[in-house]
């Protein structure tokens, strides 16, 4: 059976912006665009952003921002069972940010499993 499996949550993301604003800002563009080639190469289903706050400001003029941006991310997972599912979701969601050079992942929700379709 097949199973669609979300996982919530957060990366830093570092980067050298003007303001709070803007560093959000291209901290969430740049999530997208590799949530958006998952989906595209067919990684992950489906994703969201949510937030993003500066984790850290600079500490001085030409040091980076690190920004905190919240994320869904959704597979489709071929399981016997809904354990199975989120077992196998986990997994797949988690080799898929990491070959996509996501760091500094933490997760804030477990996998959560619904019948596809």
């Amino acid at each position: 059976m097949e199973y669609a499996v979300s996982r919530d949550g957060t990366t830093l993301v570092t980067l050298h912006e003007g303001t709070d604003t803007t560093a959000c800002d291209e901290a969430t563009n740049q999530l997208s665009d590799t949530l958006s080639a998952l989906a595209d190469d067919g990684a992950i289903a489906d994703w969201s952003i949510d937030d993003a706050d500066v984790y850290e400001h600079p500490a001085a003029p030409f040091d980076p921002y690190t920004v905190s941006v919240a994320f869904s991310a959704t597979v489709v997972v071929d399981a016997p069972d809904r354990e199975s599912a989120e077992a196998r979701g986990e997994t797949a969601i988690a080799e898929a940010l990491a070959a996509a050079g996501v760091d500094a992942v933490e997760y804030t929700s477990g996998a959560a499993a619904s019948t596809a379709g």
